[in-house]
């Protein structure tokens, strides 16, 4: 009886110990939970009310603030779309970016990681050296090669395709996306390469069987870094597409923000159709994009 009555003494201090530690810990993280959902409103706010006033009307835009059509009646409609959509060269620039983003999305993952296994876990002369010119061309401001670039597409007549601006996202991108896969492909378990090998399997069996699974979580979430890279980039498309009929959705729509100067609710639907594509794409990787951060920050 005595031994249970102190055992229960013991325990209720602990206990109360324990919840005193947690409310002070919980205290303490308050101020960053606080800066953490600033941070977040800043960004999501603005946000919300884009996508709210482009479902507005001109005349609603004008009477009030786009929080009170969060309230009844909402008086929301697709005018704003539809006029935009309807504008010559929109629709075809939107195919156009969709035909830019996915081919050269594809091809520099695809280079990268063949690139990545190699410089990580094939052996010739002079990989250190290849490895160290490809890392030296990340910090060459894509600006001073844009002149020789477009003048060498001109020369095997490649410039103003869809081709050419494959190949001029896949050049400025590939360094760094060699770099970081091979890093990737460098912590994997040697011993699993080691064991494939004994049993008699090439570089192509390791990699396509091994490598590449191992991998999908960083893929993925570098996927969608390059996807937005190539979704929202104008400088290329206007340096090798200008004003050519594949010109991509970007280049479109800095033409509507002069076209249309105060209008609004054109502009915030034509932005919220840029934005439509990648967020999506965001939606549908975001598991493996948080299975690939949380490999790299535990990776030794």
């Amino acid at each position: 009886m005595s031994v249970g009555t102190t055992t229960r003494e013991a325990v209720r201090p602990r206990s109360a110990v324990s919840v005193i530690d947690r409310f002070g810990a919980g205290l303490q993280r308050l101020p960053l939970h606080i800066v953490i959902i600033i941070f977040c409103a800043i960004w999501v706010v603005p946000t919300v009310g884009m996508i709210i006033n482009s479902f507005r009307s001109v005349s609603d835009m004008g009477v009030a603030g786009w929080w009170t059509t969060l309230f009844p009646p909402h008086g929301f409609t697709f005018a704003s779309y539809q006029q935009v959509l309807a504008i010559e060269g929109v629709a075809p620039s939107i195919v156009s970016s969709v035909l830019i983003t996915i081919p050269a999305t594809v091809i520099q993952l695809t280079i990268a990681t063949m690139g990545a296994y190699a410089f990580a876990w094939m052996k010739f002369p002079g990989k250190n050296l290849f490895f160290i010119v490809i890392v030296g061309l990340m910090v060459v401001p894509i600006q001073m090669t844009l002149i020789p670039v477009l003048q060498f597409f001109k020369l095997v007549h490649l410039n103003a395709t869809i081709i050419a601006v494959w190949l001029a996202h896949s050049g400025y991108g590939l360094p760094f996306e060699v770099f970081l896969l091979r890093n990737y492909l460098g912590g994997l378990p040697r011993e699993v390469f080691e064991s494939a090998e004994v049993d008699g399997a090439g570089h192509s069996v390791r990699f396509l069987r091994i490598a590449v699974p191992m991998t999908l979580p960083a893929i993925a979430s570098l996927t969608i870094f390059v996807f937005l890279g190539i979704w929202n980039d104008l400088l290329v498309a206007l340096t090798f597409l200008g004003t050519s009929q594949y010109r991509p959705f970007t280049v479109v729509i800095t033409g509507l923000v002069t076209s249309f100067g105060g209008g609004w609710q054109f502009l915030t639907a034509a932005a919220v159709l840029q934005m439509a594509l990648p967020l999506a794409v965001f939606i549908a990787l975001q598991r493996y994009f948080v299975r690939g951060v949380t490999a790299g920050s535990v990776k030794g």
